[in-house]
């Protein structure tokens, strides 16, 4: 199949370039083919990208929505479910989406890297019954375990006028299963610590309160977490076995300082429910997975959760003020060898 064809399914390719030559021979035909179809193309870039797609482009530039990168790359779930309502309501009006979307959060800090990572991950899924056509162009000079997980993420790697299936791809399930095959560090020694021995919501939320002011954490952030945590102490007495702990901590790591909240029990959750990873669709179709998680993900920074024979641990992030601000910059840079 051409890279430049449209089919009536999803599809989610990887563009790998070292230079400005490849990646406007592989994301122009992409951008013009959606505009000779009608497609509703959008184009997610930094400043130095977008102008070498508009000289490219020409006039047909003009049918192309650039969005900033940094703007657009601002939180996974959220993303994920912005893009999916796109994909809906386009399909709805009969058209398809059509996005390139530059990742330029591949340089950003670790534990942001893995989640950017399953997103591209779980997009397989989220989107398969839209029409969408996602391609992603991958630097050559991205660290080489960003370009190496591109290929697990993505079906098909552009290669000149060719799309090509990847070995390495791995379901959606699979790649997440990943994610989450090393264990959690430890809390520090000093973690605020509380076993919760009935679900109280009204006193856990104060306790988590009284910790969260210890910390600069905004109070909109605030009541964020506490909902979260709501939500997960309920699924922890609902789907775990007792004890029921939960420790809050700061986490001051350079470009991820987070108020972190945890709530672990002795029981292994079911992992059918997928942890809440894949939103619900925004057109009626089935959610895919349990929504209360979902909308943690939504509320919190991060969402880590583990679970197996010891038991189950939900980790929960929220940035504190200032933290990632390098991040959010984004990148304005053209690409290598332009």
């Amino acid at each position: 199949m051409g890279a430049d064809s449209v089919s009536a399914g999803f599809t989610h390719r990887l563009l790998p370039f070292s230079g400005a030559e490849e990646f406007l021979g592989g994301a122009v035909p992409f951008l013009r083919a959606g505009l000779d179809a009608g497609d509703r193309v959008l184009a997610v870039c930094g400043t130095g990208r977008e102008t070498l797609l508009r000289d490219a482009l020409g006039p047909a530039a003009e049918g192309v929505e650039f969005t900033e990168a940094a703007t657009w790359y601002a939180h996974p779930s959220r993303t994920l479910a912005d893009c999916l309502g796109d994909a809906c309501e386009s399909a709805r009006s009969g058209r398809r989406l059509r996005v390139l979307g530059d990742p330029v959060w591949a340089t950003r800090p670790p534990l942001e890297v893995v989640e950017w990572q399953r997103a591209e991950a779980v997009l397989n899924e989220a989107f398969r019954d839209t029409g969408a056509a996602i391609m992603c162009p991958y630097a050559a000079s991205l660290p080489a375990s960003v370009v190496a997980a591109g290929r697990r993420t993505h079906p098909e790697t552009v290669r000149g006028a060719r799309a090509l299936p990847n070995p390495g791809f791995l379901s959606p399930r699979a790649y997440c299963a990943r994610c989450d095959g090393e264990p959690l560090p430890p809390p520090p020694d000093g973690a605020e610590t509380l076993e919760v021995e009935r679900p109280d919501l009204y006193w856990i939320r104060v306790w988590v309160t009284d910790c969260a002011r210890r910390t600069p954490l905004p109070g909109g952030d605030r009541q964020r977490l506490l909902v979260a945590v709501t939500e997960v102490v309920t699924n922890a007495f609902r789907h775990g076995e007792p004890p029921v702990v939960l420790r809050v901590w700061a986490d001051a790591s350079p470009g991820a300082a987070a108020l972190v909240c945890e709530v672990t029990d002795r029981g292994r959750w079911a992992p059918d429910g997928g942890f809440g990873l894949v939103p619900p669709r925004p057109d009626g179709g089935p959610p895919g997975d349990r929504f209360g998680l979902w909308a943690v993900r939504l509320l919190c920074s991060f969402v880590q959760i583990r679970t197996g024979r010891d038991g189950t641990a939900v980790r929960l992030r929220i940035a504190l003020p200032d933290a990632g601000t390098a991040t959010r910059r984004g990148h304005h840079d053209a690409p290598d060898g332009a």
